[in-house]
Order: structure tokens, then sequence, then C-alpha cells
């Protein structure tokens, strides 16, 4: 009897990953942390997505749920919730019992061989060492390895040098520091405070659009975004140029409520420490000595990274800087990204030393954000093909990603940026905020 293929996580590219297997006549042994599919989607179920329900539906995934009556919405944006009722949730169940839930990943090598042994290597199967909710532990063979595990788990964390602030695990534990964007109802429940949020991205963006409706109903409501680089760069995305309508608008939403003066942008500020108050508020410092007042809640949306912990014993081939695969991270690296420069990426560019293990999804982008759950169909795809024996279709690109509209990196990290256009579009003019050093 042939192994299957251990596929880590039952998130999106997980559960499509199952799909395209069974399609290619592979079985899929797929294995999820979570005590349900999707279990990651689900913490963050409130969110709207960027990309339309066409972007969002795997096609061998749409193949094997429309013979039971299934239909892919047509448009429209989904929360993360309608996502995983909709289309994840009914996926999980078309897979059975190739899903299991509530088994955790503490391990993946060759069967016999650690990582530094070469005879034989290649010739032996992948053991896949996992625990489950009880602590029994267990070893499943397989003949590949897709991990799928993303990042969700491993949230980067507040402080500007990579490592946490001083005190911020301490605010972690007091609930005063969430790594998560709040949904509308917690969002009021800050009326009349102080809130921070740290960060960059798409997350931060969404949080902060949701944080300025509060300061619109109760304008004694503050909030302070803090961006560790000296220039907004491409912070509020690349606008009417962005080729995924709702992302460029996403951006341009942040933008207004900062010209609005509905929230106070910060930027050059560098995070050094979280400080408990009496009250139960905290206070953030910055390595220049910046003082922010006491806040409420600070949301520290600064990414995420990979968690590698589980594939020591894995030869793996990623970037210094992204811990991404080492051809991913050239088409992802936020350093050098400029317009239209993102391409889509397949088991070529997804293969490590380690034969028959690849990293898909938004672990594939190692450190690097803006990853498409589209990008990561197209990847078990190619993937799907290549352990078919279909190198053709495994080297075939079948999927051209959306331009962002977003030009020249990320923005000067030292000082402010000249107020000059960029190549896709006229930057966005912002409102400087000076230093504060309030008690």
């Amino acid at each position: 009897m042939e192994l299957p293929v251990v596929v880590i996580g039952a998130g999106p590219q997980g559960l499509a990953a199952g799909a395209q297997l069974l399609e290619r006549g592979i079985e899929p042994l797929i294995l999820e942390a979570g005590e349900t599919a999707a279990a990651a989607v689900a913490e963050w179920g409130h969110v709207r997505l960027f990309s339309p329900w066409p972007e969002l539906v795997d096609s061998a995934a749409e193949r094997m749920l429309t013979p039971s009556g299934w239909a892919a919405p047509a448009s429209g944006y989904p929360t993360g919730a309608e996502w995983i009722g909709t289309y994840l949730a009914p996926l999980a169940r078309a897979l059975g019992d190739r899903v299991r839930t509530g088994i955790r990943v503490i391990g993946v090598a060759r069967k016999g061989r650690d990582l530094s042994v070469d005879a034989g290597r290649a010739e032996q199967p992948f053991v896949v060492l996992t625990r489950d909710g009880d602590g029994t532990e267990a070893r499943v063979e397989a003949r590949a390895v897709i991990d799928a595990s993303g990042t969700w788990t491993t949230a980067s964390p507040a402080g500007a040098s990579g490592l946490t602030a001083l005190g911020e695990q301490a605010a972690v534990t007091a609930g005063l520091v969430a790594h998560r964007i709040p949904d509308e109802i917690e969002a009021q429940t800050f009326a009349g405070r102080h809130v921070v949020v740290i960060g960059n991205g798409h997350s931060a963006a969404t949080a902060i659009i949701q944080l300025a409706e509060t300061v619109r109903d109760r304008p004694g409501t503050r909030v302070s975004w803090l961006l560790r680089r000296g220039s907004a760069g491409n912070t509020f995305g690349g606008g009417a140029a962005d080729e995924l309508a709702e992302r460029g608008a996403l951006g341009q939403r942040a933008k207004q409520a900062v010209d609005e003066g509905l929230v106070t942008l910060m930027t050059g500020f560098r995070t050094d420490a979280l400080t408990l108050t009496t009250d139960g508020q905290v206070i953030v410092t910055a390595e220049d000595g910046r003082v922010l007042d006491p806040a409420a809640r600070v949301f520290v949306l600064t990414g995420f990274r990979p968690d590698l912990s589980f594939l020591s014993e894995i030869r793996l081939e990623l970037d210094f800087r992204l811990q991404a695969p080492v051809q991913v991270a050239s088409e992802v690296d936020p350093n050098i990204h400029s317009c239209g420069s993102v391409r889509a990426t397949g088991a070529a560019e997804l293969a490590h030393p380690e034969p028959g293990f690849f990293i898909v999804g938004a672990k594939s982008y190692g450190r690097a954000p803006t990853f498409l759950a589209m990008t990561g169909y197209e990847q078990v795809r190619s993937i799907a093909a290549e352990l078919a024996g279909d190198h053709e279709a495994a080297a075939r690109v079948e999927l051209t990603l959306p331009d962002t509209g977003v030009c020249g990196g990320s923005g000067l990290f030292d000082a402010p940026a000249p107020a000059t256009g960029g190549c896709c579009a006229p930057a966005p003019q912002l409102v400087q905020f000076g230093s504060r050093a309030d008690g």
C-alpha cells in the first residue's frame, strides 16, 4: 500500500492540497492542530477579505463539491466566518476522515535518518511525529510532506528589533496587548479612551478603519498609529492602481482616517518597552525616548513569521532575511518589491534540498506580507502535479497575480521620504506628527 502525502494544516491551502492530490489519485492525510478545520481563519472570522469569492475557491475543490449541488458564490467579499461556512467547512466534510483535527505535528524527519545523514536519505519515507490533545504521541509515515501550517500562531512582536519589547509578555498576560484585529463591538468598548496600533500592513489598516469609526461616534476617543519606518512608504497601498479593488480601497480608507485627524500617525516609532500602570493601562515607549499617554489596549499587528521549530531535521533552503524558500523570497522581499514584480510560484520554486518536502501558503512567504489565497491554490496545484509525475503541468503557470500598484519598497527606514510621486501613482500626502513626550 502506497504511503499518503501528509499535509500539515487544514486551512484554505491545506484543504485545497487535499482536493488537488485526490484528483491526481494520491491519498492525502491532513493533520490540523485546531479542533476544527480552518481553525485559524475562525479566529479572525469577523474580518472581511479583500479578495472576491472567485479568487477564494480552489478549482479542484470546486470540482469535488459541485456534484453534491454546491455552487461557488459568483461575487462578493466574504468575512472569514462566511468563507468557512460557505466553502471551507463543506470542503473539509467532503474530504471526510482524511482530515484529522486536534493533531499537532511536533516533528518531521526522514525515517532512520537525522539531518546529518546522507546515505539512502531520499529512499526513506518521511516520518511525521504528532501529539493529540491528551498528550498521546504517534508517528505517521508519508511519501511526501506539504507544510501548509501557516503563520497565524507566530505573530511578530512589538519590539522593533524583532524581539519582544520589554514588558510585552506581561502586557499580553494582562490582556492589554493583542495580536489581532478588533471587531466592531470590541472597538466600541474603547470609547473615550486611548488605543495604540503598531504595524504597517493590511491588518493594521483594517484595525485603524475599525477604530476610526469609534472616534467618529465618540470624539473623546484617541488612536495612535505607530510605524517603525521613517516614512509611510506603501502603508496606504496602491489605491486605484491596485488590481484588487478592495485591497486598494482599504489603504485609502486608512489614509482618510489620518487625513481627517481621527488617527495620529507617528513614523520612526520603534517600540522599546511596554509598561503596565497601576490603573490597568499600558504605556508605550520608543527607542528614541518618546512616550505615549497610557493606553487601554495596544494592538500589535506587525506581521507573522514561520514556525520552523518542528522542521529541525528537514533540509531546508531558506532566505536568510525572510525565512522563505529562496526562489520565493526573491519575488516577495518587501525591501525591493516594485510594481508588478510578484509572480506565481509552483513546485520548482517551493522545492528544498529534501526531495518531496514543500512549504506552501502564507508560510511560504516567510516574514513577507500580502499572501493571497489564489497564490496558495496555484502552489498546491503545481505540487500535486509534480508528485503525480506530471512535470509539464507542474511547470506550467496557470495564474497571474494582480498588481498591487505599490512601488519603491516599503518606505525609507530612517528618514522621511521626499514628497514626490512613485512609479505607479502619486505619493499620498501625509500629515507628519511631531514627537511627543507626554507622561
